[in-house]
């Protein structure tokens, strides 16, 4: 059976792409990074696992359409049937969020609608909270507001920083993320059955 082809859209430096990479029994072949950040870490991590990426600064681009039109491009030749965010720090606009209806999804570290948006981690510290979390959820027009498939709750320490709390959140998001991606994937192959 033919596997599901995937692109993964990030900013940073991939850990969750890396994760992904690496789980073997994940439901859906990585076939595409797309980064909105010429010389981030994550494109190398694709280059070493022979992942196809195409990097575009969003400042090149008159407008958000045109940015999101020339992405469609390349996914669409790819035959790219889902789209993962991870760390990829733009909202989706309606150029993706109509050709990818119900195929696009994020992770966030936080347990949404708790710390939406950057720094969720450096909040929830600064809130005082005893628990954050990891959110995965499909994407919608707004931040970090599309329905949840999957939230795990992680304990905020007295003595945590914001680096040992992300650590831990990053600890969990590489487990749940391609787990929730094997869920989502199987669920459309069984629907076309």
């Amino acid at each position: 059976m033919r596997k599901i082809k995937a692109a993964v859209f990030a900013s940073g430096t991939g850990s969750n792409f890396e994760a992904m990479m690496n789980d073997e029994n994940l439901a859906c072949e990585i076939v595409l990074l797309v980064c909105d950040k010429p010389g981030a870490t994550v494109i190398d991590k694709a280059n070493q696992y022979g992942v196809q990426t195409f990097v575009l600064n969003p400042r090149d681009y008159d407008t958000k359409q045109e940015y999101e039109s020339n992405i469609l491009i390349t996914v669409r030749e790819l035959e790219v049937e889902w789209i993962f965010l991870a760390g990829y720090m733009r909202l989706i606009g309606p150029t993706l969020l109509e050709a990818y209806e119900g195929r696009i999804i994020n992770i966030h570290p936080s347990l949404l609608p708790n710390f939406p948006g950057k720094d969720a981690i450096g909040q929830a510290i600064r809130a005082a909270c005893k628990t954050t979390g990891v959110t995965v959820h499909y994407v919608d027009e707004g931040m970090d507001t599309g329905p949840i498939i999957a939230q795990k709750k992680v304990e905020i320490f007295p003595n945590d920083t914001e680096e040992t709390l992300k650590s831990r959140i990053q600890e969990i998001e590489h487990a749940l993320y391609p787990e929730v991606i094997n869920m989502v994937v199987g669920l459309v192959e069984l629907e076309e059955v």
